[in-house]
């Protein structure tokens, strides 16, 4: 698989269709492959919650785009905002158990990749 302008554009296309404002792709090679690794086209007005990871960090790189990434205390009050994108800060890695969410302010693609096998969110790790 080639990751050039041309998968951005049907990945950014996919998520415009998509209710959520946004569509992944999985690049593991195999369901066997335990790994976390995708690319993720988020739309402005996408919303993705508040939420950790309690057994991974989670390293984001923009590709294409830009957005904010937000981390809150165990409180729910904003402690960093840091703008991800062409031209500037292209990625960051956010220690396990951070909590965090995206601002989308831009038509943007991520790559995504977290330790070890996937695991759903539990509603103790959502706000």
């Amino acid at each position: 698989m080639k990751i050039d302008q041309a998968l951005f554009d049907r990945l950014l296309s996919e998520a415009q269709a998509s209710p959520r404002l946004r569509m992944a792709l999985d690049l593991r090679n195999t369901p066997e492959d335990k790994s976390q690794r995708m690319l993720n086209a988020l739309l402005p007005g996408t919303q993705v919650p508040t939420h950790r990871h309690p057994h991974s960090s989670e390293t984001v790189v923009v590709l294409h785009g830009r957005l904010t990434e937000v981390f809150f205390d165990e409180e729910g009050r904003t402690t960093e905002e840091m703008t991800l994108g062409e031209g500037g800060l292209r990625g960051i890695n956010i220690p396990r158990g951070q909590w965090h969410t995206v601002r989308v302010t831009e038509p943007c693609v991520i790559m995504e990749v977290k330790d070890g096998p996937y695991e759903p969110a539990r509603p103790e790790d959502l706000r």
